[in-house]
């Protein structure tokens, strides 16, 4: 009876029992792989700042107190605003005493005026000689003159209260402000500083050695690091001197309209130019170059993935410099002759199987 128990508890572990399940595993991820490249030739690489493309200092041309600021740093303005106002009390006293002078010079004028055609009247009847009437000639065009004098400088103090208001010139924003309400403004002096609010470029200063493979129209690749943007821009102004900038010679580079959004002048730009001659340069063609879609960020790390035994991606660590258009260069980590993966058909990560394709 013992014997027949145990074998139907046999019988039942066994129909208990499956078999095994193969562990399953993911499919290998399909990548493509690239070695590093290089410049191969000379090429200018400097840093430079987002300006805009028209800057103006707003100043007034009287000596006053500003008795009324409208603005502000960063606010928009249009054409024509009223920006801020001075004081014009010296102005309304000089208009005064030119409506006075006027009417001084026009009673005058007319004194001379009657004088003038008695003498006339006289002359014809061989009353007055020749010599008074030229005398009295004389005294009435300096009366026309002086009244007209006296008129031109209503004019001019006229034309001075224009520039009590002071207005913006072209749409822009203010991007800084010297002076508040209760300020004296100076002739010359700026007050206000307004940069146009459509239109960007980039300056640059590019050092003796190398301005000389520079030219008008040559593609600029732009990066701006701090919004991730990369586009080309052509040079649009060489200053020829560099007398007042330490030895680097000014470079003005257009921005493409369609980049404008975004952009803040006084952002900081990294500049790549190829250079039109062309010729060899030992240290740029030892810089190791990758493309920088290919590098991977984690926290406060940067990598790229490389294939390892097995055929398994590996995140290997590495240390970059300076950024080239669409690549950078990788300082240290990565071998010239290393091969590693520039993009993936799957996500990858340590240990993920790959296949080249």
């Amino acid at each position: 009876m013992k014997l027949l128990a145990a074998s139907f508890v046999l019988l039942y572990l066994a129909g208990c029992s499956s078999p095994e399940k193969p562990i399953q595993t993911e499919p290998p991820v399909a990548v493509t792989i690239a070695r590093p490249g290089s410049m191969g030739a000379s090429a200018i690489t400097v840093s430079g700042q987002v300006e805009a493309a028209q800057t103006a200092a707003i100043s007034t041309r009287i000596m006053g107190y500003i008795t009324k600021m409208n603005v502000k740093a960063g606010d928009r303005v249009h054409t024509g605003q009223l920006l801020f106002s001075v004081s014009n009390e010296d102005l309304q006293a000089k208009r005064a005493q030119a409506d006075a002078q006027i009417v001084q010079a026009e009673a005058q004028l007319q004194n001379a005026k009657k004088d003038y055609d008695r003498f006339t009247a006289l002359y014809k009847q061989q009353s007055a000689t020749e010599k008074e009437l030229e005398n009295i000639q004389l005294q009435y065009n300096a009366a026309k003159a002086g009244a007209e004098a006296a008129r031109q400088v209503r004019n001019e103090v006229n034309a001075s209260f224009a520039y009590t208001n002071v207005v913006a010139p072209f749409d822009g924003i203010i991007s800084a402000k010297n002076a508040d309400a209760g300020s004296i403004a100076n002739p010359g002096m700026p007050v206000l500083t307004l940069e146009a609010s459509k239109g960007f470029r980039v300056a640059a200063g590019i050092p003796e050695s190398q301005i000389a493979d520079l030219s008008i129209g040559t593609p600029a690749t732009i990066t701006l690091k701090s919004i991730g943007r990369v586009f080309t821009g052509t040079v649009a102004e060489i200053n020829p001197s560099s007398s007042v900038s330490g030895g680097q010679y000014p470079v003005k580079i257009n921005i493409p309209a369609d980049q404008y959004k975004g952009l803040y002048a006084g952002m900081y730009a990294n500049i790549f130019i190829k250079s039109k001659s062309n010729k060899p340069d030992k240290e740029a063609d030892d810089r190791i170059l990758i493309p920088v879609s290919a590098v991977v960020h984690t926290d406060q790390l940067t990598g790229i993935y490389t294939i390892g035994e097995n055929n398994k991606a590996v995140l290997r660590w590495i240390r970059l410099g300076e950024q080239y258009g669409n690549e950078v260069e990788v300082l240290s980590g990565l071998g010239k002759d290393e091969s590693f993966i520039v993009n993936a058909d799957g996500r990858l990560y340590n240990g993920a199987g790959v296949i080249v394709k």
